[in-house]
């Protein structure tokens, strides 16, 4: 089968070697980045609900999500919401197929529910939240799109992009979010969700600039907020320093005021909850970060069905795609894939499948082609395990 597999030669300075490099990561508790895991939450319920049900995933996208910012009277040592964040699950769902109910706003509302519960810990769904489901009717017509027995058709024509791999910045800026949550909260509590991390590297110095917001409850006062700080910022230096040999400097909540008062306190550890609204698509892109210097796509990955929606499945495709170049092609710096889909053709045939690479000095660019064109055809060969890593939730897609 001709897939159209072309792989360049990129006469480019590779990442590393740029003097100037900007990387940013949206943490799971930004507004942007709740929209995209609810998103991303419902759509994987509901098909696991409708493999329950119906033995095949149906047609569904929820990638609209939105969130409307609350009101909050955040203190130290407590505080209260004032005005519930408001959350509305928006898209289309198949809610019957073949004389088959499926309680879609029920099993999204669940969903939503659970991610929150599990994702953003600070928040009293009771209280602070408010979440709302308006799913219009999707169409049981599109059974035979969503027929596994054969390769889907592409449902646009629209791309993907990945590269790979990671630059040293890139995963200090990616780890130390993750890290911050997933570690450094265990220990001080009144770290919160919501922490955007931008990461400069400016020749061999890096400068992390942290917004997080701190939760009130778990702060006594100005010292003990100002001490949290200090912890955090020398504990994303000394995770940092384990990448790079660079000089790293490390600000958190660059904007905070102690002598006036004004400093970046929250109740539930998401600036959701005052000012901030959220949409899908706005954040981190589906490898968790958003990188000006990388090529990068505006299509949102997160809550679109991942049987025959190009814009989520070529943007995860790509992205492995070229992890598993880096890993297995030697002598290579950076690749960047871009897959471009022909609306009505089978998503395993793309209109052009293409590699960008920068190789090593001195290196064999035509094993280089061939091992990558080898990589790419098998993915393309087997594309439909990219929908079972999805549902299975084997795969990010923020």
């Amino acid at each position: 089968m001709l897939r159209n597999i072309k792989v360049e030669h990129l006469v480019e300075t590779p990442i590393e070697k740029q003097q100037i490099e900007l990387v940013e990561r949206k943490g799971v508790g930004h507004p942007d980045s709740i929209s995209d895991g609810l998103a991303e939450a419902v759509s994987r319920a509901l098909c696991a609900e409708y493999i329950k049900k119906c033995g095949v995933v149906l047609h569904h996208n929820t990638d609209e999500t939105q969130i409307v910012a609350g009101r909050s009277n955040p203190q130290f040592g407590g505080g209260e919401v004032i005005q519930p964040i408001y959350t509305l699950l928006v898209g289309r769902a198949t809610k019957e197929f073949e004389g088959v109910e499926i309680p879609a706003e029920a099993v999204a509302l669940q969903a939503a529910r659970d991610y929150l519960r599990n994702t953003i810990v600070d928040l009293d769904l009771e209280r602070d939240m408010i979440v709302d489901c308006k799913l219009g009717t999707g169409s049981s017509d599109l059974r035979d799109v969503f027929n596994r027995d054969r390769v889907p058709v592409a449902n646009d024509t629209s791309f993907g992009v990945g590269h790979a791999p990671f630059s040293e910045l890139e995963q200090i800026v990616y780890e130390s979010e993750r890290q911050l949550i997933t570690d450094l909260k265990k220990k001080i509590p009144g770290i919160g969700t919501d922490i955007k991390v931008m990461g400069l590297r400016d020749g061999d110095d890096i400068s992390l600039t942290i917004c997080c917001g701190m939760v009130g409850r778990h702060v006594d006062d100005m010292d003990h907020y100002m001490n949290i700080k200090e912890e955090m910022a020398d504990y994303v230096t000394d995770l940092a320093l384990k990448r790079t040999d660079r000089n790293v400097s490390t600000f958190i909540n660059a904007a905070d005021n102690a002598q006036c008062g004004s400093v970046f306190l929250t109740v539930t550890g998401t600036s959701a909850e005052m000012g901030d609204d959220g949409s899908v698509g706005r954040g981190n892109r589906c490898n968790g970060l958003i990188t000006p210097g990388r090529p990068m796509s505006m299509e949102a990955t997160s809550g679109k069905n991942p049987i025959n929606h190009i814009g989520k499945i070529y943007n995860l495709l790509s992205t492995q795609m070229a992890r598993d170049i880096a890993k297995e092609v030697p002598q290579i710096q950076d690749v960047h894939i871009r897959l471009l889909s022909q609306i009505g053709m089978p998503i395993d045939q793309p209109l052009v499948a293409s590699a960008h690479v920068i190789p090593e000095d001195g290196a064999n660019f035509a094993s280089i082609r061939a091992e990558t064109e080898s990589v790419i055809d098998d993915w393309l060969s087997d594309i439909t395990r990219i929908t079972d890593m999805v549902v299975k939730g084997e795969l990010d897609t923020f």
